[in-house]
């Protein structure tokens, strides 16, 4: 298992790294719709649905991120989307957390597909706009996504249940405790703070997410790291919650020891939207 984890993980970085460093942004675009295809293919999938309705789910992910890509709306500020983005996925989470795996089919079908369908097609969205801003811009939401996951484990595995009696979400992810998501605060935390002193010396082209929440005020950036990586966790457990519903470990096995595309970007699909939406509301 973990000789297909590295094995895979090294042909998706000989992959992605030449795509996010090109000198325009269209090839990682490019690259990042053909993951979102795959994800509504997953989705499909995980919903119950035939291997047709299933690529069809996936196909029309990209009619709708090329539709919005032909209309120029990669280089266009889009405020308006992305507050109404961030409240749909602060409501729906809490929604869907609070309803548990139980709640999750009684959800018509046809509303999950189109929900995921729209989660989808944002988290695209907003990855190629952020790497239209900036490769620095996007890296500090993909980092803080990889920082809160890494630092969540390793207080979990320290520190679970030794503050708290009861575990985050026993029923939908058992491994998961209040520690862990204390302990990703934290170093997402460190990790903007980090970031910010680092722009200042380096002086990059693209000012980082957390530098530009920070000329609001040290404030903002403190509640903007930390709201992220709540939601970070929302997206995680979402995903769980649905594969749950379905009875399945993974997924899919698209990516040989670290399952489906669903698995690597769950935490992704809400925070990637939500950074934009923060991002739109302050000055770089």
């Amino acid at each position: 298992m973990l000789k297909q984890r590295v094995i895979t993980a090294v042909v998706l970085l000989a992959i992605l790294l030449p795509a996010l460093f090109w000198p325009t942004p269209w090839p990682f675009a490019a690259l990042m719709l053909l993951m979102i295809a795959a994800g509504g293919w997953e989705f499909g999938r995980l919903n119950g649905c035939s291997e047709a309705a299933s690529v069809s789910l996936g196909a029309l992910c990209v009619a709708v991120c090329a539709a919005a890509w032909g209309m120029g709306w990669l280089e266009q500020p889009l405020p308006l989307l992305w507050a109404a983005a961030g409240a749909a996925w602060v409501l729906a989470g809490a929604a869907l957390l609070r309803g548990g795996v139980r709640g999750w089919p009684g959800i018509p079908r046809g509303v999950r597909l189109a929900g995921g369908l729209l989660a989808l097609c944002l988290a695209w969205l907003a990855v190629a706009q952020a790497r239209v801003i900036g490769v620095n811009f996007l890296l500090s939401v993909l980092v803080l996504v990889w920082v809160a996951d890494i630092a969540a484990y390793f207080a979990g595995r320290a520190f679970g249940l030794k503050f708290t009696r009861s575990k985050l979400a026993p029923a939908i992810s058992p491994g998961k405790s209040w520690e862990g998501v204390w302990g990703g605060m934290v170093g997402v935390l460190v990790l903007a703070f980090a970031w910010v002193a680092g722009d200042a010396h380096w002086q990059p082209q693209a000012p980082s997410l957390y530098t530009r929440l920070a000329t609001g005020g040290s404030w903002l950036l403190v509640l903007g790291a930390l709201f992220l990586t709540a939601m970070s966790v929302v997206g995680d457990l979402a995903e769980s919650l649905v594969k749950r519903s379905a009875g399945a470990k993974d997924s899919s096995g698209l990516l040989p020891g670290h399952g489906g595309v669903l698995d690597r970007v769950d935490a992704l699909l809400p925070t990637l939207p939500l950074a934009m939406m923060l991002a739109s509301q302050v000055r770089p």
